[in-house]
């Protein structure tokens, strides 16, 4: 009997620690581009928007008195793609147009895209009766998660045309600024743009509130992602987000897997050994036998 008592007992005692344990849930931080987007891309929060582009851009502050969130909304890019984020987009007060995106992987490509986005904004601009002097000015700010610079350690940058010879700007009618994540020092040096990128960058709960209390002016911003962290609608976009981005890393896997396979075979037939084709292959000898 007093075996079944404490049997009991004890099952009452794992019962109540069972009943307070709660799920821990992923901190969903501003790195995701869904959740970039419904930080920056939100009509209500056109005050944090505007705090984060004063700190990027050296702009007369009379071009933030009003601005106009141009895409508020997630669209599809192409068939089949339901959760594709555009970037921010924002044009001034002056009708200067402003693109911000976040890349945390950069693709081989990347510059290109970006003078390539560039390109096309401001093409669009002009109707078959417009002439050339009223295309307004472009700004593309990167976000990048990876290097996207090697050839300096400068955490942001910016970019015009200019003469390499003379050191002369043709136009400043495109400008393309470069935030890369992976640079900023772990000391601040003092400016509010890295305040920023540290809040971009920050993979905890303890991480945002240590920001706060070390810079009031991101109170706003840190209260912002906390509260988006506990939204649910929020949450479930994020997940979509994340299992569409795994599903499409699993295809790009397989395909590559798959080419490497037909190398494999045709070694295999130009009688190459096994263990040749398995050191120029990646696969285990079982593997390539298994062809």
């Amino acid at each position: 009997m007093p075996t079944k008592k404490k049997s009991a007992k004890a099952t009452e005692i794992i019962g109540k620690k069972e009943s307070t344990v709660s799920v821990v849930k992923k901190f969903m931080s501003a790195k995701s581009d869904i959740i970039f987007k419904l930080l920056f891309g939100d009509e209500l929060n056109k005050d944090i928007l505007i705090t984060f582009l004063m700190a990027v851009l050296q702009l007369p502050l009379e071009e933030f008195f009003e601005i106009k969130i141009t895409d508020p909304h997630s669209k599809r890019k192409y068939k089949g793609d339901k959760l594709a984020i555009l970037d921010v987009k924002v044009t001034t007060a002056t009708g200067k147009i402003i693109n911000i995106e976040i890349q945390v992987k950069i693709a081989p490509e990347m510059r290109e895209r970006l003078v390539f986005y560039n390109a096309r904004i401001m093409s669009a601009q002009l109707g078959e009766s417009d002439d050339y002097t009223a295309v307004k000015k472009v700004i593309s700010i990167i976000i990048a998660g990876e290097k996207l610079l090697p050839e300096h350690d400068v955490y942001h940058d910016k970019f015009t045309l200019y003469s390499t010879k003379t050191n002369t700007e043709f136009t400043d009618v495109i400008e393309i600024h470069t935030l890369e994540l992976s640079k900023l020092p772990k000391k601040s040096d003092g400016t509010a743009l890295y305040d920023w990128l540290e809040f971009i960058n920050a993979d905890s709960e303890e991480e945002l509130n240590m920001l706060a209390q070390k810079s009031p002016q991101m109170k706003a911003p840190v209260r912002k992602l906390l509260d988006l962290n506990q939204d649910e609608n929020a949450r479930a976009l994020y997940e979509a987000r994340e299992k569409q981005r795994r599903d499409n890393m699993a295809r790009e896997n397989q395909a590559k897997k798959e080419g490497i396979s037909e190398v494999a075979r045709n070694l295999l037939e130009m009688n190459m050994s096994v263990s040749d084709i398995a050191k120029a292959t990646g696969f285990t000898a079982k593997e390539i036998e298994n062809l």
